[in-house]
């Protein structure tokens, strides 16, 4: 901006000087507008009170506006890792939402887990006798069934030597044959996938050894693991808080004896008024709770209150320049009444809409205030100097066209595949809109006539009536 800002007051000026351009062959006025200049001109006060009104009565549903804390709306939900989270998010026990709360001992943290239960946000609690299985008795002996059916099978006498590389090269040869002779002609989907198998199978018999090799690995390992793991489920113990692996039972209890309580939402974990309305109900109880659902509603709450304080600075600051500027009270209140009034309905039109602020979007609102107060000083420094009808001048016709050049700048960031960047971009050209309809409507309302007309060799602007003979550079100079 500051670059900007240099370049326009050297840079501009030297290149009109030298590349002369010429004059416009009539004024570059909106005259199809003349008609909203009467209108308002008639009509200020009305226009004025019932602005004010409507937007006054539209002010509660800056109540509902949401906020949005959830990081992970500002990804892409169709990137491998955000959509893995999100699966694994369905789960509730994963944790992804959850509060946490840490109790004396875990006597306390039992008592704590029932009293949240009966709150209507709080699905599950869990604690580590969560740990410790229900009907060890029942489970334990269907276990002692299943080893003794199974226990030949799983832990034989005695073991055969693993095949050669010729007998397996052998055995897929004749499996195949016999999977070809079982498929025949028959028709559906097992007789095809028989015979797609009987056709791999020799290609793979008649293969160089290491690809059998690497086949051997990746369908026996498993297995060997798999059958290992059962053995193991099938000398299944009873199951104590005492007995439970200590790297386990540490992520429950601490060396101290201090208990940690673990409490799920209930409804949709995507949800940002689920998660809102589980954290504030777990906090009114345990307003030392901790844990990701916390953490991300307290970063909400900070940035909503920073980006308050950022608003408010920058509306005081802007406050101090105009009057620097204009010298003018009054003048001051025109210029940031309409720039308030701008920003307090774009707020109203994302309630509206259902437009939630985020961690991204919600930066535009102080960039806005300072874009937007540049078409409020236009006008006010065209009715100081004693111009009338400006929605018609040559003024507006340069604010407008500012404004579309920068919500096209702004805007392009709504068409971004990152929903972060394009909820900005949705937001900056909202408030751009409604910044430039309250300078160029409701602004001249509230100014209305100006206190002192042009002198003479700098005459008000009238409507043209007709189109004009370009005039010499110099001339066309002076009027401006």
């Amino acid at each position: 901006m500051i670059i900007a800002f240099l370049t326009s007051i050297t840079l501009l000026p030297a290149l009109l000087w030298v590349l002369k351009p010429p004059a416009e062959p009539c004024p570059m006025a909106f005259a199809a507008l003349a008609p909203v200049d009467r209108f308002l001109e008639r009509h200020r006060i009305p226009v004025v009170v019932t602005t004010i009104l409507l937007v006054v009565l539209a002010s509660p549903l800056l109540i509902f506006l949401p906020f949005d804390f959830n990081p992970l709306h500002l990804r892409n939900p169709k990137v491998e890792s955000v959509a893995t989270f999100l699966e694994l998010r369905k789960d509730l026990r994963t944790g992804a939402n959850a509060v946490e709360i840490m109790t004396p001992d875990l006597v306390t943290a039992t008592k704590t887990a029932q009293r949240f239960l009966s709150l209507p946000q709080v699905s599950e609690t869990m604690t580590l006798h969560n740990l410790v299985p229900g009907d060890q008795d029942v489970k334990l002996d269907l276990i002692r069934r299943a080893a003794i059916a199974l226990g030949p099978a799983l832990n034989p006498a005695s073991v055969k030597p693993p095949p050669t590389d010729e007998e397996n090269a052998k055995a897929l040869a004749t499996t195949a044959a016999e999977l070809s002779a079982v498929a025949g002609n028959s028709q559906g989907a097992a007789g095809d996938a028989a015979r797609r198998l009987s056709d791999l199978l020799p290609r793979l018999a008649a293969a160089d050894p290491s690809l059998r090799t690497k086949l051997q690995i990746a369908v026996v390992e498993p297995l060997r693991i798999a059958l290992h793991e059962l053995r193991e489920a099938l000398q299944a113990q009873r199951v104590t808080t005492d007995n439970i692996p200590a790297d386990l039972a540490g992520l429950w209890v601490s060396p101290d004896g201090r208990a940690r309580v673990q409490v799920l939402p209930k409804g949709d974990p995507d949800d940002t008024v689920v998660i809102r309305d589980f954290v504030t109900a777990v906090l009114a109880v345990e307003p030392d709770a901790t844990g990701p659902a916390v953490m991300l509603f307290e970063a909400g709450k900070t940035i909503e209150w920073s980006f308050a304080e950022a608003a408010i600075t920058a509306v005081l600051v802007i406050a101090v320049l105009l009057w620097m500027a204009l010298r003018r009270l009054v003048d001051v209140l025109l210029t940031l009444v309409p720039l308030l009034l701008a920003a307090t309905v774009t707020l109203e039109l994302c309630s509206a809409f259902k437009i939630p602020l985020n961690f991204a979007n919600i930066i535009a609102l102080p960039v806005l205030l300072g874009v937007g107060v540049a078409f409020k000083i236009y006008y006010i420094t065209a009715w100081r100097s004693g111009q009338t009808a400006l929605v018609q001048s040559t003024l507006t016709r340069a604010v407008m066209f500012s404004a579309m050049t920068t919500a096209t700048g702004f805007g392009s960031l709504w068409l971004s595949n990152d929903p972060g960047t394009s909820s900005m971009g949705r937001l900056m050209a909202l408030a751009l809109i409604c910044t430039m309809a309250a300078a160029v409507f409701f602004q001249p309302a509230l100014m209305g006539p100006p206190r002192t007309r042009l002198s003479l060799s700098e005459p008000a602007f009238e409507p043209p009536q007709e189109p004009v003979p370009s005039r010499r550079p110099e001339a066309e100079m002076v009027d401006r």
